[in-house]
């Protein structure tokens, strides 16, 4: 198997580890790494990996958003992969393009990413034009921004763990305030009890 890279900013080293040592555990001969914006252009690890892939090879990955294309490139990209007779498989996502059904699966799960897209940016529009027939303004909305919500998961591993403190988990992540950091774990279904957070080491 060959492993695909995660690509992601500004996430732990730890949690980075963690995935490196699922891909190894899946068969994974070689990790290929991009510590970028899945959504910038440049990824030379990407691109070694794309140079060094071979008829019979398999791609693995942790998550299907770790590839940072869109729903269309997705495709086009497992598309271009079956023709040189190459397979991608997601570890946390039910994608395997190895069998007729994997890779119907894989279709019907990027059709669905996107339908989901196309449905919050449309509710988003359609709250703006509520807002603005109402003389308000459109703006951030309250809550938790998307961001946080993404590294949610990561967040609350680390606090569980309990061997970093707030400060180290909050700065590894660039979480700027702790009631953010309180909100994301919240989010991430943790019980926050005043006790937990005057317990913790601070420093």
């Amino acid at each position: 198997m060959q492993g695909s890279a995660r690509q992601r900013p500004t996430v732990q080293e730890q949690t980075l580890d963690s995935q490196t040592d699922a891909l190894r555990l899946a068969g994974c001969e070689k990790i290929y790494e991009d510590k970028i914006s899945g959504m910038n252009a440049n990824k030379p690890e990407f691109e070694l990996m794309m140079g060094f892939l071979r008829k019979g090879d398999i791609i693995a990955i942790w998550k299907l958003d770790r590839l940072g294309r869109s729903t269309r490139g997705l495709i086009e990209l497992v598309e271009d992969l079956g023709k040189k007779d190459i397979h991608l498989v997601s570890l946390n996502d039910p994608i395997d393009t190895i069998s007729p059904g994997g890779l119907l699966v894989f279709q019907i799960f990027c059709a669905l990413a996107e339908h989901e897209r196309n449905v919050i940016v449309q509710r988003t529009r359609a709250g703006l034009d509520s807002a603005r027939a109402r003389g308000r303004k459109g703006g951030r909305p309250k809550g938790l921004a998307v961001k946080y919500q993404k590294m949610a998961p990561s967040v609350k591993n680390l606090y569980e763990l309990g061997q970093q403190s707030t400060t180290e988990i909050m700065n590894s992540f660039q979480i700027g305030s702790r009631r953010t950091f309180y909100k994301v774990l919240r989010h991430a279904g943790v019980v926050i009890k005043p006790i937990d957070s005057k317990s913790r080491k601070e420093d």
